[in-house]
Parts: C-alpha cells; sequence; structure tokens
C-alpha cells in the first residue's frame, strides 16, 4: 500500500488523528477532508487545520451546512443537551447521516484527486451506540460506492475493533501519544487536550488513556 495515496476523514479528535498518522506509516501520499456542518464548537475545524499544516498534509474543508439544517442535535444546538443514550435510545450528540454522508463526499474527492483508499476513525469497540460506526454499514457503504462509481476504492478503519486504551496503545506505536494526547480535540466543549473531563467523550477518552497507562506503568 506504500505506493498509493489514501484520503482521511479528518476532525483533529484522538481517533481521526491517529488514523492519519496510521495512513501516514501505510500510504505515500495522505490528504485529509474535514466537514463543515456548523457543528457546535468551530475550534473543531480550526485544529484539524492546524494539526495538517504541522504534519505537513494537503487539507481541505467542504461545506456540509445543510445536514445541520436535516439533523439537529447536541452537536450542532446550543439549546440541546448532551445526553448519553438510555433504555436503547442513541445519544443526543448522535448525527443521522453524518458518516454516510462524510465518507461518501471523501470518496467522491479521492475520485478526483486519484486516491482509492479512504480512512476513517469509526469503532464498533468502545462507541456510543452509533448505527454508522458499526462494521456492517462500512462494508456495506463501501460496496455502495464502488457500485455507484464504477471503481475499486478500499475504506479503512483501523480503529473498528479497538478500545479506547487499544488506540493510545496505536498512537504510542506510531510515535505519536503525545502529539495526540496534546493537540487533538475530543471535549464536546471544545476543549483541546484532556478537555472538560465531564462529558462522555472526555469520560471515554480518559478511561481509555487510564487503561493504557497502567498497563504500562507509566
Amino acid at each position: 500500500m506504500k505506493n498509493d495515496k489514501a484520503i482521511v476523514v479528518f476532525s483533529g479528535g484522538q481517533d481521526s488523528t491517529t488514523c492519519l498518522f496510521w495512513a501516514r506509516d501505510k500510504f505515500k501520499e495522505v490528504e485529509v477532508v474535514t466537514f463543515d456542518y456548523n457543528q457546535r464548537h468551530q475550534e473543531e475545524l480550526k485544529v484539524a487545520k492546524e494539526i495538517a499544516q504541522e504534519l505537513g498534509v494537503e487539507h481541505r474543508i467542504l461545506d456540509m451546512s445543510l445536514l445541520n439544517q436535516l439533523a439537529p442535535n447536541a452537536l450542532t444546538r446550543d439549546d440541546i443537551e448532551i445526553t448519553e443514550g438510555s433504555d436503547g435510545e442513541l445519544p443526543s450528540t448522535f448525527v443521522p447521516g453524518r458518516n454516510l454522508l462524510f465518507i461518501t463526499f471523501a470518496t467522491i474527492y479521492a475520485s478526483q484527486i486519484g486516491a482509492k483508499h479512504i480512512v476513517t476513525g469509526v469503532c464498533e469497540t468502545d462507541f456510543s451506540g452509533y448505527p454508522d460506526c458499526r462494521d456492517v454499514f462500512i462494508k456495506s457503504l463501501n460496496v455502495t460506492l464502488n457500485l455507484s462509481m464504477d471503481q475499486q476504492f478500499v475504506i479503512h478503519t483501523p480503529l473498528m475493533w479497538l478500545n479506547k486504551a487499544e488506540t493510545w496503545e496505536l498512537a504510542d506505536r506510531l510515535d505519536a501519544f503525545t502529539f495526540v494526547r496534546d493537540k487533538t480535540l475530543t471535549c464536546y466543549q471544545g476543549i483541546r487536550g484532556s478537555g472538560c473531563g465531564e462529558c462522555p467523550a472526555c469520560k471515554l477518552r480518559q478511561r481509555g488513556l487510564d487503561k493504557f497507562l497502567q498497563k504500562n506503568n507509566r
């Protein structure tokens, strides 16, 4: 794969940044694409841009503001409380169709620049129950995109079967642990690094970090 070109669906968070380092290790040429859907914290776009610049990768921001109109949720509306799912319901942070659209548009962009590989940080192990993070969805979408454009793309999900502690371990193996810990934005409140410590994203990230540090006596 080292001679191929890849596109990373990139938010500047822990998972997508780890995937970026993974892609740079696997592919000869890597670009990243970030989506502006009028998310709650525009800081996400700023962080993504800064990381891309620091790592020297081409960065494209695509306008997906229509998603904000069609799928109001806690990530796009200040008046919607961030809550974890209960009784089988999805969390208020679930954005219907987000990964479907993001990966589709990333693949369309990939077709324009001659890239055959799309990398995304979705995960079925430590996730919030989002249906568009499941392996079966990714495999189905991969087939659909290939049929729709009559090309052979490959969607890579290096984090699919990793828990958060294992994601930290992967970043460490890629010599990116400190970078990911200090420079990424995972927090729903828009705080870089360790974040607010209170939102579901911060708690999940911290639990994984604690397990990784404990396992490795660090």
